[in-house]
Protein backbone atom coordinates (compact mmCIF):
# COMPACT_ATOMS: atom_id res chain seq x y z
CA UNK A 1 0.00 0.00 0.00
CA UNK A 2 1.50 3.24 -1.14
CA UNK A 3 0.19 6.78 0.42
CA UNK A 4 -0.11 9.63 -2.35
CA UNK A 5 0.27 13.13 -0.56
CA UNK A 6 -0.03 15.77 -3.16
CA UNK A 7 -0.49 19.54 -2.86
CA UNK A 8 2.68 21.03 -1.65
CA UNK A 9 4.63 23.82 -3.34
CA UNK A 10 5.85 27.61 -3.41
CA UNK A 11 3.38 30.49 -1.90
CA UNK A 12 3.92 33.79 -0.18
CA UNK A 13 3.24 34.35 3.53
CA UNK A 14 -0.73 34.77 4.09
CA UNK A 15 -1.80 32.35 0.77
CA UNK A 16 -3.42 29.13 1.15
CA UNK A 17 -2.41 25.78 0.32
CA UNK A 18 -4.66 22.60 0.44
CA UNK A 19 -2.93 19.12 0.65
CA UNK A 20 -4.24 15.90 0.17
CA UNK A 21 -3.30 12.41 0.92
CA UNK A 22 -4.86 9.10 -0.67
CA UNK A 23 -3.76 5.63 -0.37
CA UNK A 24 -3.50 3.43 -3.13
CA UNK A 25 -6.11 0.99 -1.94
CA UNK A 26 -8.79 0.62 0.78
CA UNK A 27 -7.24 0.30 4.33
CA UNK A 28 -10.44 0.12 5.97
CA UNK A 29 -11.54 -0.18 8.86
CA UNK A 30 -9.47 3.12 9.76
CA UNK A 31 -8.64 4.02 13.26
CA UNK A 32 -7.27 7.73 12.40
CA UNK A 33 -5.78 9.71 9.72
CA UNK A 34 -3.01 12.44 10.17
CA UNK A 35 -0.77 15.34 8.91
CA UNK A 36 2.96 15.79 10.74
CA UNK A 37 5.19 18.13 9.36
CA UNK A 38 9.07 18.19 9.59
CA UNK A 39 10.82 21.13 9.30
CA UNK A 40 14.83 21.86 8.14
CA UNK A 41 16.77 20.35 11.60
CA UNK A 42 13.90 20.07 13.61
CA UNK A 43 12.35 16.80 14.62
CA UNK A 44 8.71 15.72 13.10
CA UNK A 45 6.17 17.24 15.11
CA UNK A 46 2.17 16.35 14.59
CA UNK A 47 0.03 19.08 13.03
CA UNK A 48 -3.53 17.71 13.17
CA UNK A 49 -5.42 14.54 13.62
CA UNK A 50 -8.68 12.96 12.42
CA UNK A 51 -10.55 10.25 13.96
CA UNK A 52 -12.74 7.78 12.20
CA UNK A 53 -16.27 9.40 13.33
CA UNK A 54 -14.68 12.65 12.86
CA UNK A 55 -13.86 14.43 15.14
CA UNK A 56 -10.62 15.95 15.05
CA UNK A 57 -7.49 17.39 17.35
CA UNK A 58 -4.87 20.28 16.67
CA UNK A 59 -1.97 21.16 17.87
CA UNK A 60 -1.53 23.90 19.40
CA UNK A 61 0.18 26.67 16.82
CA UNK A 62 -2.16 25.46 14.46
CA UNK A 63 -5.70 25.54 15.88
CA UNK A 64 -7.55 28.12 13.37
CA UNK A 65 -5.29 28.34 10.73
CA UNK A 66 -5.38 24.77 9.46
CA UNK A 67 -8.23 22.14 9.09
CA UNK A 68 -8.04 18.65 8.76
CA UNK A 69 -11.02 15.85 6.99
CA UNK A 70 -11.11 12.78 6.42
CA UNK A 71 -12.89 10.47 4.30
CA UNK A 72 -11.74 6.91 5.56
CA UNK A 73 -14.31 5.51 2.84
CA UNK A 74 -12.48 6.75 0.34
CA UNK A 75 -8.92 6.68 2.62
CA UNK A 76 -7.60 9.62 2.19
CA UNK A 77 -7.29 12.89 4.11
CA UNK A 78 -6.69 16.45 3.56
CA UNK A 79 -5.32 19.57 5.05
CA UNK A 80 -6.43 23.19 4.44
CA UNK A 81 -3.79 25.71 5.42
CA UNK A 82 -4.46 29.11 5.40
CA UNK A 83 -2.59 32.02 6.52
CA UNK A 84 0.12 30.59 6.12
CA UNK A 85 3.88 31.94 7.29
CA UNK A 86 7.39 31.49 6.69
CA UNK A 87 7.68 29.50 9.21
CA UNK A 88 5.09 26.78 8.42
CA UNK A 89 7.77 25.87 6.08
CA UNK A 90 8.35 22.19 6.25
CA UNK A 91 8.01 18.67 4.59
CA UNK A 92 4.27 17.45 5.27
CA UNK A 93 3.48 13.66 5.96
CA UNK A 94 0.08 12.12 6.31
CA UNK A 95 -0.17 8.70 8.10
CA UNK A 96 -2.91 6.57 7.93
CA UNK A 97 -3.64 4.62 10.99
CA UNK A 98 -5.23 0.99 10.51
CA UNK A 99 -6.13 -0.84 14.13
CA UNK A 100 -3.02 -3.02 13.06
CA UNK A 101 -0.22 -0.84 11.87
CA UNK A 102 0.60 2.63 10.74
CA UNK A 103 1.00 3.79 6.76
CA UNK A 104 3.32 6.51 5.92
CA UNK A 105 2.91 8.48 2.45
CA UNK A 106 6.15 10.52 1.32
CA UNK A 107 6.04 13.56 1.82
CA UNK A 108 5.28 16.92 0.18
CA UNK A 109 7.21 20.28 0.55
CA UNK A 110 5.33 23.39 1.30
CA UNK A 111 7.52 26.70 1.09
CA UNK A 112 6.18 29.87 2.41
CA UNK A 113 8.38 32.84 1.63
CA UNK A 114 7.83 35.90 3.30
Amino acid sequence: VQLQAYGGGLVQAGESLKLSCVASRSLLPVAAMAWYRQAPGKQRELVARWLSGGSTIYAGPFKGRFTISGDDAKSAVYLQMNSLKSEDTAVYYCDINTHSRHYWGQGTQVTVSS
